[in-house]
């Protein structure tokens, strides 16, 4: 009796140890792709989009977050991502307008009248579905909008008031023919560039200026070279927290609803915290002398901005329901 117990015991204890060591093997470590510091807002919701994940999932999946862009530059993120290399990220809807063509519709300039109406259209309406079937097109699960504030453009010569003031100055943008089209229809020379290489770029000459949010201009050191901000908000960009479709795809119904309830819950951590930190940076510019000048109307650089519509519109026809709509939703 005594070695039939022992060995039930034995055969007990050794199914445990296989149990446990097969919910080890379960367990996901999903990569996750991000380019700003740990402490930037889109670093905040980041990791709190992982801890519910986490918790919710008792660990079974571990979505860590790579600050800094230590996994990659942008673009080849976003490949990694749509291929499977990485598993998820928050990336910028201007970049993913290479690969998604309705996500290039919010990268036209002025098309939100400020960034509650960004808001309201990316969660509440049918044109931020269409966007985010398009993304899934692409092979990007979309599961959240992060705020990403209102774009500038901040440069190293003088104050910007009219499109007049940038003739000649050779402006950083991100890599996207429509900025490209933006800062030439303006009269600027459009320098696309990665992040990483501004602040040097700035300093030495290669460029007389560049366009991005306070937070952006502060975080990244930009405004010890560039000292003259101007506040033309030409760009409301949302930024996506995406997975990578197919791994999504592959997810049990529970699992898809955590995910999302993470997401949702990280994008209101996200925004509070962007909407502190963008205040916060503001100041901190002020306090450093940056001469920052408001533009109160800014009808001559919407009114340059017409052939950009123009263009776009007729490459892609398709997309004039989604510019519409977008419009609507605001009025």
């Amino acid at each position: 009796m005594n070695t039939f117990l022992k060995n039930t015991t034995l055969t007990i204890a050794a199914a445990a140890v296989s149990v446990a060591l097969a919910s080890g093997a379960q367990a996901k470590e999903w990569r996750g792709w991000n380019i700003h510091p740990e402490d930037y807002p889109v670093s905040v919701g980041m990791e709190e989009f992982a801890r519910i994940v986490r918790e919710k999932t008792d660990g079974d999946i571990e979505a860590k977050v790579y600050h800094g862009g230590v996994l990659g530059n942008q673009p080849d993120a976003i490949e990694q991502v749509r291929l499977g290399g990485l598993d998820w990220a928050v990336f910028n809807l201007g970049p993913l307008g290479e690969v998604a063509p309705e996500a290039n519709v919010v990268s036209l300039p002025f098309i939100f009248k400020d960034v509650d109406a960004m808001h309201e259209v990316m969660d509440n309406s049918p044109a931020g579905q269409q966007i985010a079937d398009g993304l899934a097109k692409a092979g990007l699960q979309a599961l959240g909008w992060y705020d990403s504030g209102a774009r500038s453009f901040y440069n190293t010569k003088k104050p910007i008031t009219t499109p007049a003031d940038l003739e000649g100055m050779k402006i950083r943008v991100m890599s996207n023919d429509l900025y490209v089209r933006m800062v030439n229809s303006l009269g600027g020379n459009a320098t696309p560039l990665e992040y990483s290489a501004v602040y040097q770029s700035l300093q030495t000459g290669v460029i007389d200026g560049a366009e991005n949010n306070y937070p952006s201009y502060d975080s990244s050191g930009h405004f010890e070279a560039a000292k003259f901000y101007s506040v033309t908000q030409h760009l409301i960009l949302p930024e996506c927290l995406c997975v990578n479709k197919a791994l999504y795809d592959g997810l049990g119904d529970d699992e898809k609803q955590i995910l999302q309830e993470a997401a949702d819950a990280s994008v209101k951590v996200q925004r509070a915290s962007w909407a502190k930190r963008a205040e916060v940076s503001k100041q901190k510019m002020i306090d450093a002398g940056i001469e920052i000048n408001e533009i109160a109307d800014k009808a001559a650089f919407q009114k340059a901005m017409q052939p950009v519509y123009d263009s776009f519109l007729e490459e892609n026809p398709d997309l004039s329901g989604l510019v519409e709509a977008i419009q609507k939703a605001q009025m």
